[in-house]
């Protein structure tokens, strides 16, 4: 059965900080902080139009285990009856590496908590401090390392393209979360937003964005790195939100930007096979066939057909065949 999240948004709420880039109302177009209630309707919505998928109640947006102790003990209460009942398999939630010690994870596990998602963003500490983070490489480690030890599913997630950041650093950090070996993984490109440190940063000129086209580049490569170390990535790129459209002040966001990864790899691995790099360019035509798994044929050919239009520029005419054998995420020139 397929996974999916009953999502409850809890903005903003019990943040010590204000970290560089964060705006939560352009971010998720929430501000109103959810009641009980909401969870139950959250639920009843979700169960009564979709129940094909295997559930867990998802608390995001905020610093989950920072908010006040007792109206975090009223939302884990109203989660934990459909645990209990059997409606939903668990409870997922986010939070910062320096809100967790032994007594939260205690608390945790008593109300049915499977998966804990730490907000990472950076293993580089300068980073961290320059974005005021407010918490160290090491807090986040050390709060991985505590997770696993409890049983919980470890998420991590990270950014790139962050101020004092480079390519290097976020390679960096991809590392260093491939040593912490989580479940999943969620990556998110800096976004440059209104009414934030980093937007102030980047009006005065003191903090360059990445360009789309950069941000693919880099994480395609992250994403290779995850795929063959068995993590998940489970998010990349921001959901979007008119709030989000409205508040960027640099446009490098996209909707689809897995599908732009996804693709970059793709026409990358054939042209490694092929032999051949972009700047490549055949006098007459050539005929090619591909074989690829069913599931990945989309990524292949790219939004638009923008890999094979890109491969014809090149003279290249690729013909496709399907293979289930072939790896999900590989490729194979047959002829």
């Amino acid at each position: 059965m397929k996974h999916g999240n009953i999502s409850v948004f809890v903005p903003h709420n019990g943040c010590p900080h204000q970290c560089s880039f964060c705006n939560q109302k352009s971010i998720t177009g929430v501000q109103y902080q959810p009641t009980p209630e909401d969870v139950d309707n959250a639920v009843y919505t979700a169960l009564a139009f979709q129940k094909k998928y295997d559930y867990e109640i998802a608390f995001f947006g905020g610093s989950f285990t920072a908010i006040n102790r007792e109206y975090m003990l009223s939302l884990l209460n109203a989660a934990y009856k459909y645990v209990k009942s059997g409606d939903v398999r668990g409870i997922r939630l986010s939070t910062r590496p320096d809100a967790i010690d032994r007594e939260v994870l205690d608390i945790l596990k008593s109300y049915g908590v499977t998966s804990i998602e730490l907000g990472a963003q950076s293993m580089c500490d300068e980073v961290l401090s320059a974005n005021l983070r407010g918490h160290t490489s090491d807090d986040v480690a050390n709060s991985s390392r505590l997770i696993k030890e409890y049983g919980f599913s470890l998420g991590l997630q990270m950014m790139t393209g962050l101020y004092k950041s480079s390519y290097d650093r976020d390679v960096y950090t991809a590392k260093r979360i491939i040593e912490l070996a989580p479940e999943t993984v969620r990556v998110y490109p800096t976004i440059t937003l209104g009414g934030t440190m980093l937007g102030d940063l980047y009006l005065k000129g003191e903090y360059i964005p990445q360009t789309l086209d950069e941000s693919v580049d880099l994480c395609a490569l992250l994403l290779k790195m995850f795929w063959k170390n068995n993590i998940e990535v489970i998010r990349l790129g921001l959901h979007y939100s008119e709030d989000l459209k409205k508040g960027m002040l640099f446009n490098n966001y996209h909707p689809a930007f897995k599908e732009l990864c996804e693709s970059k790899i793709f026409i990358d691995e054939f042209r490694k096979q092929f032999g051949i790099d972009e700047n490549a360019c055949f006098n007459e035509s050539v005929n090619v066939t591909v074989s690829i798994n069913p599931k990945s044929v989309s990524k292949f050919v790219g939004q638009g057909r923008e890999n094979i239009k890109r491969l014809a520029l090149q003279g290249i005419n690729v013909n496709i065949v399907q293979d289930n054998d072939i790896a999900l995420y590989g490729l194979k020139i047959v002829g």
